[in-house]
């Protein structure tokens, strides 16, 4: 939203200079994106003053001229045709940039004779189209600038313009008036008032206007009103300056009165040419779909059903809210007009706009919201406008539909200041505050304007008090201290969880990721996603459709990014959600980690390696025990097709019970999201991990055994087909008392075993806690070793 200084004054009665204004702007949350010095360019341009004027010598159009300047007599040729003794010109000496035809003058040579700088037109300054002749200025003193003369004389010119960004809850300040209104209530001046009388019709309204019963939803009300007799042509200078200082180009006098109105009351209005309109009526209706028109942007556009749309007997003339058509617009011609001032559905406008791709004034405010109240007001203002600059005689007003009703009412409640935000503001300032902005008060009751779509409930007004008084007054005070007692502690177990995640992971040398929780239909499909029910019904864009069905898809794509800038080891993780479905409790916390390339820096000794499995086990289990989980788990199989098969594994408190995976990420994920790997990973869900049977804050006895652990190695001769893991589960149950681990130490398959057959070695570490043990005692845990693992595999003890 662009505006200049003395534009915001014409509603504004301030005498606050351009750094107060912009730093009360942005204090309001009108956040200034720039200002530009218009004059800044124009600087180094001087008056002169044409003390002779001669016809070149070899060119009739030219003429050589001498002229006074602050360096002394010059000869400048012209070929102005206003260019004569005795005016007051501008002057561009060598070396002076020129804006309009980006040119810096130097000295040169015309027909054979020298020039020394140039006199100025407004074209040349970009200060207007004018072209037909340079400046010629009532008064003015040699030498002096042309910046300070403008300043006093033309100020509109040089006026400074402000750029601020307004966020999508501000429609409001789309506005120049809305932008006053929140400066006076900071206090920097006084709104002014901007009334004016009703227009009395002298003949009745010759073009009729209906809305279907179907699309009063989307175009409540319409105002309309023809005026007759009207002489389009160039706006004022006043206005056109206005335009050219926010970057809008002028059109003709209807066109910009328009525009006028787009941004100083945020109210769109739309001009038609009354001849033009077939059957002297307007509908506005929803499209059936396959309508066509030439938009005045010069592009045919097809409409999708639903769309709204203002039609004539003869076919489609506007696309509600976005923008007039190409037919019905105003020219030059134009001597009768047809003005509209609509009130059109905000999520239908965005939604037709964004159907059709244009990007237009009128469709970036009504999709966010204008006053429905004004709509009348707006109709009235630009009437009083076109007559006063164009004449013509105005019809009475037609009007189909009503203003919808946007009344509502909040309890105002002073406290509140200090209990959510944390400020101390007397209730007669809070009161006070609300009507600058526009609030009506009744009793304890704060009627809303109709120009905040966005103040919906009771904090909405705190808001607004605590941004008018500014933020930047709000001091940090200490939290109350408790007399007596210790404070409960305020994390839950699924935070403390997440915390000692994170710590693990940054500890074991990963780096934290922390992306965006949507990503494609592709990479959500590899994983597992990608449905219906985790779409996204308005995307950011294309590359964000989904809700994540795991972390690993951001992580990979992070590790591409890095590969292809030349990071080859990475070691990257995330804690976040991941989603199942759209709708609430679909989601879990994961903790993710990634690594790819190899095990870290090189030594002296050049010692590394690439990256395996077990490295991504032994991680995973890690993060685990800092989580809490038991220290006995089983790996089993079993895990989603983008694992690689064979080289993954479950982390399992029981069948169904899963606390993670890890592994090699599957080759044909790594192609797909174009990661070089292998790529090793794990996925943990920290809700999986049991809450302690007792919660307290002291740690466990620390248990010491001081007598002679014993260690056993047993070779079982097993089917093929048979894993280690039944083995190793069938041992430990023989006796949970003695036997503290039972590990894996070989596997031989071949040789004298014959086909089908294979032999597991394991160890099984036996650990008394009350006596020392006796051989018989051992031998005895050994045979229930043999008894036990023998039954669940079918296997024998090798000889």
């Amino acid at each position: 939203m662009k505006f200049t200084l003395s534009w915001l004054k014409e509603h504004l009665d301030t005498t606050a200079s351009v750094d107060e204004i912009t730093y009360a702007l942005t204090d309001l949350g009108l956040e200034v994106e720039g200002v530009e010095d218009r004059g800044a360019k124009l600087r180094d341009f001087t008056i002169g003053y044409v003390k002779s004027a001669e016809k070149h010598p070899d060119a009739d159009r030219l003429r050589v001229c001498q002229v006074e300047t602050d360096e002394g007599l010059k000869q400048i040729i012209c070929g102005a045709p206003n260019a004569r003794e005795g005016i007051t010109v501008v002057v561009a000496k060598p070396g002076v940039y020129v804006p309009g035809i980006d040119t810096t003058i130097g000295v040169g040579k015309i027909r054979g004779i020298e020039s020394f700088g140039m006199m100025a037109s407004e074209r040349e300054m970009e200060l207007s189209e004018e072209h037909d002749g340079i400046i010629e200025l009532p008064s003015g003193e040699v030498g002096d600038s042309f910046v300070d003369w403008l300043a006093e004389n033309d100020p509109a010119k040089v006026d400074p313009v402000i750029e601020i960004a307004i966020t999508p809850n501000r429609p409001d300040a789309l506005g120049v008036r809305g932008i006053a209104r929140d400066l006076a209530a900071r206090g920097l001046g006084k709104l002014k008032k901007r009334t004016v009388d009703a227009v009395e019709g002298q003949f009745p309204c010759p073009v009729s206007v209906t809305i279907d019963a179907d699309t009063r939803d989307q175009c409540p009300v319409f105002f309309g009103r023809v005026i007759r007799g009207v002489t389009n042509g160039p706006s004022p200078e006043w206005l056109q300056d206005k335009l050219r200082a926010i970057g809008l180009r002028p059109i003709s006098f209807l066109v910009d009165v328009t525009n006028f109105f787009t941004y100083d009351r945020n109210r769109p209005l739309h001009v038609f040419d009354a001849d033009k309109i077939a059957g002297n009526a307007l509908r506005v209706h929803r499209a059936k779909g396959g309508e066509t028109m030439m938009a005045l942007d010069e592009k045919e556009y097809t409409f999708a059903e639903g769309m709204t749309l203002i039609s004539d007997v003869e076919g489609v003339e506007s696309i509600g809210g976005v923008m007039g058509g190409m037919y019905s617009g105003c020219t030059a011609e134009t001597t009768n007009v047809f003005i509209e001032a609509a009130y059109f559905d905000t999520v239908r406008t965005a939604y037709t706009g964004r159907a059709l791709k244009i990007n237009s004034d009128a469709r970036y405010r009504f999709e966010r919201g204008i006053d429905p109240e004004w709509t009348p007001y707006g109709i009235e203002h630009a009437t009083h406008m076109i007559l006063e600059h164009a004449g013509g005689e105005a019809s009475e007003v037609v009007v189909a539909g009503k203003i919808p009703d946007t009344s509502r009412a909040y309890k105002l409640d002073a406290a509140r200041v200090q209990s959510l935000v944390g400020m101390t503001i007397p209730e007669s300032v809070q009161r006070q505050t609300l009507v600058a902005l526009g609030f009506r008060l009744e009793g304890n009751m704060a009627h809303v304007p109709s120009w905040r779509p966005d103040v919906q409930g009771e904090a909405d007004l705190v808001e607004e008090v605590a941004r008018i008084a500014s933020l930047t007054q709000l001091e940090g005070r200490p939290l109350p201290r408790l007399t007596s007692g210790v404070p409960r502690p305020i994390l839950s177990p699924a935070q403390r969880r997440q915390t000692a995640a994170r710590r693990t992971c940054a500890a074991l040398g990963y780096n934290e990721c922390v992306s965006y929780s949507f990503i494609d239909k592709a990479a959500a499909t590899l994983f597992g996603g990608g449905d219906d029910a985790t779409m996204l019904e308005n995307p950011i864009s294309s590359d964000m459709s989904h809700m994540r069905p795991s972390l690993l898809p951001g992580l990979l794509q992070a590790a591409a990014r890095n590969q292809a800038r030349g990071y080859a080891d990475l070691a990257l993780f995330e804690v976040g959600p991941a989603f199942d479905g759209g709708e609430p409790g679909e989601q879990r916390t994961q903790v993710a980690g990634l690594i790819v390339g190899r095990t870290g820096p090189k030594d002296v000794h050049g010692a590394s390696r690439p990256v395996d499995v077990y490295d991504a086990k032994a991680d995973a289990e890690a993060v685990l025990a800092a989580m809490g989980a038991p220290a006995r788990t089983q790996i089993i199989r079993g895990g989603p097709d983008h694992w690689h098969p064979g080289r993954h594994g479950m982390i399992c408190l029981g069948p169904k019970k899963v606390l993670g995976i890890y592994g090699e990420v599957h080759p044909r994920v790594l192609t797909a999201l174009d990661v070089k790997g292998p790529a090793m990973a794990f996925v943990l869900w920290p809700e999986e991990v049991p809450l302690p049977r007792k919660a307290g804050a002291t740690r466990a006895a620390l248990q010491i055994n001081d007598l002679q652990a014993v260690e056993r190695d047993f070779a079982f001769v097993v089917d093929a087909e048979v894993e280690a893991l039944t083995l190793v589960n069938a041992a430990i149950g023989a006796d949970k008392a003695l036997i503290e681990e039972v590990r894996v130490f070989d596997e031989f398959i071949g040789g004298s075993l014959g086909e089908g057959k294979k032999s597991l070695a394991i160890t099984v570490r036996i650990q008394p806690s009350e006596t020392t043990l006796k051989d018989a005692d051992i031998e005895a845990v050994g045979a229930k070793v043999i008894e036990k693992v023998t039954k669940a595999t079918g296997g024998v003890l090798r000889g």
